[in-house]
């Protein structure tokens, strides 16, 4: 038996390594897992992950906020139109937002106030959180104000494209023709912010809940890009990278607001041009079950 000893111990000292080893790598692949989930993909807006917490939302919520009255309902007003004329319908208004382009040479020519107004009053129609209508929709006409958020955002792109972003976004910008100089946000005679409001405020000044936001919002935004090409405006979306916080105290905006999108507005110019891309068919973007 004692002659087996030694084996044993070589047998047992071999064990201990290997489980060592393996514990060894098993924590470097958690660490390695939680580096990649903690470190920020380089086209996630910080500004945007600054959203207040949830569960601190609805304890402040809670401690006290009245419940709002029931809503009175009211009959529903619809038109049914006849099966050949929502066809046609259909169609048209596809065609219409087929033409819609992403459009960075636009002219300074001014637009009808009442325009801008007609077309983010339609935003604004659009569902939300427990109708909580969570956007706000910034209205820049001043040229000097223009410039300034011109150059806050070209500061900040210009960081974006040398070092946030990553290489592999940069290439696939390069098709586009991009770049981080936005001459437009100085010769479109509109450039609406909008912003989601991450939470509310009570009748008793306690945070109310903004349910699903940034969805709202952005149904929101999409609502408004259909309105605009309705109305014979052009726009390209912006989404300013990192430039929330600076452009949110530029406007005087409060903290529970988060820079989701800019729209430069106005008339395309005399000599604008738009990359020549194609659309997915249909079946490429619907599933029928």
């Amino acid at each position: 038996m004692f002659s087996l000893t030694p084996v044993l111990v070589a047998v047992v000292c071999i064990l201990i390594v290997w489980i060592y080893k393996s514990a060894d790598g098993s924590v470097e692949r958690r660490t390695g897992e939680l580096k990649a989930r903690s470190e920020p993909r380089p086209w996630v807006d910080e500004d945007l992950k600054d959203s207040t917490d949830l569960h601190q939302v609805e304890e402040d919520a809670d401690e006290g906020q009245e419940p709002e009255e029931n809503i009175e309902h009211v009959p529903f007003s619809h038109t049914q139109y006849p099966e050949k004329e929502m066809v046609k319908r259909s169609q048209e208004f596809y065609e219409l937002l087929n033409k819609r382009r992403s459009v960075r040479f636009i002219s300074n020519e001014q637009v009808p106030v009442e325009v801008i107004n007609n077309v983010i009053k339609t935003a604004g129609t659009a569902p939300s959180g427990a109708h909580t209508e969570p956007w706000t929709f910034v209205v820049v006409r001043d040229p000097d104000m223009k410039h300034k958020i011109r150059e806050i955002i070209e500061e900040e792109e210009e960081i974006n494209y040398m070092k946030r972003m990553g290489q592999r976004w940069v290439t696939d910008l390069k098709k586009l023709r991009t770049s981080w100089i936005k001459e437009y946000l100085d010769m479109a005679p509109v450039l609406i912010l909008i912003f989601k409001q991450v939470h509310g405020f009570a009748a008793n000044g306690k945070r109310k809940v903004h349910y699903y936001n940034e969805i709202s919002v952005s149904i929101a935004c999409g609502i408004l890009l259909a309105a605009l090409q309705n109305a014979g405006l052009v726009t390209v979306t912006t989404t300013p990278l990192n430039c929330g916080p600076r452009l949110r105290v530029l406007l005087s905006r409060p903290s529970n607001e988060k820079l989701l999108m800019l729209l430069p507005v106005g008339y395309p110019s005399k000599e604008a041009t738009v990359p020549d891309l194609k659309r997915k068919p249909l079946d490429e973007i619907m599933v029928t079950v």
